[in-house]
């Protein structure tokens, strides 16, 4: 049975949000406290160069739940959440951004799906002011290339503004891997999930640190990280261009030496070579396909993922 009044931990991480920490704050302590819930907030500082670890700083001062971790540079979004969650002891850990675009108010229903005893609620964003053409269209063939790039089951505007359940947390700290992405790896850990539709309201204050350039490199990341069938791909087109090749040049063969040109191609020694060159590719990339067997092996390894996860046992 789940406690009625679970301690909630916020992880929020920070990078220039100077317009926005005290404003969020306020957000948190006054609906917080019209829900009566119990809470810790920690405010991971990812090498701000704006004032606002001196902000958060304050905050902890003023507020016993609150408290800060601050990095010694900017390591991103994915590293900084990755050090708040090592920091919680919460029954409960609720991941929001620090841009006021994670509506707080929401927060009793995901607490609703977790008391029916789900372990991880996943907030599925439905509408998003002001949202540019390309971050919106962007985020939807992100999720459409990780489905269909890796085994997992990411919901279409699935967003990091989703709590999990305590041990969700401490198998996510057992994970070793640098390069991650915080809501594909929570979704490789499996466990009971549920789904809470939200509107998010526009940015509270300031621009979006994420530009076109980092988002595209936190994809290619999230696809090695999750994937190895982008070196599986060099297989298939090698086995489609050698076969290709293969049949087009004994049907010319046939169709010019055996029966006389009936079809007047009159194909040439160049073609013939040409159709030899594209068979040895396919075999390069063959050979090719064959390496990334042993590279995909490496690469599962130096994971060190576990090989197993216990969601519950009998006492």
């Amino acid at each position: 049975m789940r406690s009625k009044s679970p301690l909630i931990s916020l992880v929020i991480p920070v990078y220039n949000e100077v317009g926005n920490l005290e404003w969020l704050h306020s957000q948190i302590s006054d609906r917080f406290g019209e829900f009566k819930l119990n809470k810790e907030i920690i405010y991971v500082d990812d090498g701000s160069t704006d004032g606002s670890l001196e902000i958060i700083k304050r905050i902890a001062a003023n507020d016993k739940s609150a408290q800060y971790v601050s990095l010694s540079r900017n390591f991103g979004k994915e590293a900084a959440t990755t050090a708040g969650l090592k920091q919680v002891s919460g029954d409960v850990a609720i991941m929001i951004d620090s841009d006021g675009q994670h509506p707080v108010e929401i927060v009793p229903k995901l607490l609703a799906e977790w008391q029916k005893g789900y372990d991880v609620v996943v907030g599925i964003r439905k509408e998003n002011n002001r949202e540019g053409f390309l971050k919106r269209y962007g985020s939807k063939l992100f999720n459409f290339l990780l489905n269909g790039l890796t085994a997992g089951n990411t919901v279409p505007g699935s967003t990091d503004f989703r709590l999990i359940d305590r041990k969700v947390v401490i198998e996510f700290n057992k994970l070793t891997e640098r390069n991650r992405i915080t809501r594909g790896l929570i979704d490789w850990l499996g466990f009971k999930r549920s789904y809470v539709e939200f509107k998010s309201p526009a940015r509270h204050s300031g621009k979006a640190s994420y530009g076109f350039k980092k988002l595209v490199r936190l994809a290619l990341h999230a696809f090695i990280s999750q994937s190895t069938k982008p070196l599986q791909l060099t297989g298939f087109l090698g086995a489609l261009v050698t076969l290709v090749s293969a049949f087009l040049g004994i049907f010319l063969l046939v169709e010019k030496y055996l029966f006389n040109d009936p079809l007047k191609l009159a194909v040439t020694g160049t073609a013939f070579l040409a159709l030899f060159l594209s068979f040895l590719v396919g075999l390069v990339l063959i050979c090719q396909w064959l390496l990334a067997l042993y590279i995909e092996s490496i690469h599962n390894e130096t994971q060190n993922r576990p090989l197993y996860i216990i969601s519950e046992k009998s006492e």
